[in-house]
């Protein structure tokens, strides 16, 4: 039987995977569900740290994303402080094993949880906090409920500590910096995962941390604070750069091919899926007739494709 193309492209983003890990000389053993902060060094002093796919827990301490770290002359510069008080410090003790560099700066991706609520920790040792405008509303927006919820998920234990600190360095759509030679640019292009998700771009080694608008390896969840319109059109933007290599919100730094087929080609599906349902005059109690099984080798396929359809069904409907 001839390969369809889909699958063709299928097989030829996970060779690319296959490849580009191969080359980060990552053995099959380095990364799994539940190994928590395993470091990856990308480039020259830049690193991802790549929590659990799954989950919240007590364990990870709502680490469960990857996160970034950048080392210069003048210091660290933090993508992401994680979920707690208590995961911040953990991921400051995996930085030390890299650099003694106290951490000078700290940049919210974005709303969830892991991408701010660890701020305190590091805002306590003298980092300056980064976000966008509407990262930070969002922050303020959902603090109570975020706390609620990660106080089930980690304990009360895992939660201490933890107090709503937002950002003192607040930008509107672009956000440029440098720290000890190395320079960064920070782009909010629209809602995504979350109101205010952006994306960090660092030009001199044609590194991207690409926060919650790109998951790998592990299906996205499109929320009621998401939007997979403008999800679309923020990735366009962060594609156009051209990254060497990409460090998703969610998995293993990756190459722009597999963050396309993980992430915006599971986008135009759903929407195309659940737009040709709806003109068939289906009803969202049948949503889960739809047929995404292409995707489900991605972790969460199980517990998430249903809610995702649903999600954008809502959508559709508005728009």
């Amino acid at each position: 039987m001839l390969m369809t193309w889909v699958c063709m492209r299928h097989l030829l983003s996970r060779l690319t995977t296959a490849l580009f890990l191969t080359s980060l000389a990552v053995s099959p053993s380095v990364y799994a569900i539940g190994e928590r902060l395993a470091l990856h060094e990308v480039a020259d002093g830049i690193y991802a740290i790549v929590g659990d796919l799954d989950n919240r827990t007590p364990e990870n301490l709502g680490n469960n994303a990857t996160f970034g770290v950048i080392v210069t002359k003048e210091g660290v510069v933090v993508v992401d402080p994680g979920g707690t008080y208590s995961g911040a410090q953990r991921l400051a003790e995996r930085i030390r094993t890299i650099s003694k560099q106290p951490v000078v700066a700290v940049i919210n991706t974005g709303g969830q949880d892991h991408r701010w609520l660890g701020n305190g920790y590091f805002a306590e040792r003298g980092a300056s906090i980064i976000a966008a405008e509407a990262a930070v509303r969002d922050q303020q927006a959902r603090a109570s409920n975020q706390l609620s919820i990660l106080s089930t998920l980690v304990g009360n234990t895992g939660l201490a500590g933890t107090e709503p600190k937002y950002a003192d360095v607040v930008f509107e759509q672009e956000h440029k910096l440098q720290v000890g030679g190395v320079d960064m640019e920070i782009y909010h292009h629209g809602q995504a995962h979350t109101p205010g998700d952006s994306f960090v771009w660092l030009p001199q080694s044609r590194v991207m941390f690409a926060g919650d608008i790109v998951y790998t390896e592990r299906m996205l969840r499109i929320g009621a604070e998401s939007a997979s319109k403008s999800w679309v059109q923020s990735f366009e933007a962060l594609a156009s750069y051209g990254p060497t290599t990409l460090v998703p919100g969610h998995g293993r730094p990756t190459t722009l091919a597999v963050a396309r087929a993980d992430t915006l080609e599971y986008l135009l599906f759903l929407r195309q899926a659940v737009r040709s349902f709806m003109t068939d005059d289906g009803d969202i109690s049948d949503i889960g007739r739809i047929d995404q099984s292409q995707f489900k080798r991605l972790v969460n396929f199980e517990q998430l494709a249903g809610r995702n359809a649903q999600r954008v069904f809502e959508e559709l409907e508005w728009e």
